[in-house]
């Protein structure tokens, strides 16, 4: 019998990798990728932001950035500036047709994510949140 330890990381891992393929169909039918659905996603709900900013918004150390933000520019998802401040950087804005995208995708995906955790309470819910937080605060230094 495996230790909790291992239990809990493969279930972790099976729950992450369940809503993801869920979300992938939604994006698929919009020809987005998971990347690209964040990135319009942190821009739209978020403002603003530099490339590095993006990333750390939606956890990638990524290689494939660049790519993403190309793509969405190419496709008038966004634009991107030379920031005035610092000439070696560049500031990504989601232009009106990437957060007509985003208003329509988003909704959507929310939903399936609500139905897929509808399968728990609120109490295990609120517990769930809890003992995450609580994970996290531990791995980050924080004490909760």
């Amino acid at each position: 019998m495996a230790k909790a330890e291992l239990k809990i990381l493969i279930g972790l891992h099976r729950a992450v990798n369940y809503i993801d393929r869920q979300s992938a169909k939604i994006f698929t039918e919009y020809k987005l990728s998971m990347g690209q659905f964040a990135v319009l996603e942190a821009l739209y709900h978020k403002g603003d932001a530099t490339v590095g900013e993006i990333q750390e918004r939606i956890l990638s150390s990524s290689g494939t950035m660049p790519l993403i933000i190309n793509n969405l520019e190419k496709r008038g998802y966004l634009i991107r500036e030379t920031d005035r401040k610092d000439k070696r950087r560049c500031i990504l804005h989601i232009t009106p047709q990437g957060e007509e995208l985003i208003c329509e995708v988003y909704p959507k995906n929310e939903a399936k994510i609500f139905e897929i955790m509808s399968y728990w309470t609120e109490a295990e819910k609120d517990q769930l949140v809890t003992l995450l937080k609580k994970f996290g605060d531990e791995i980050n230094g924080e004490k909760s």
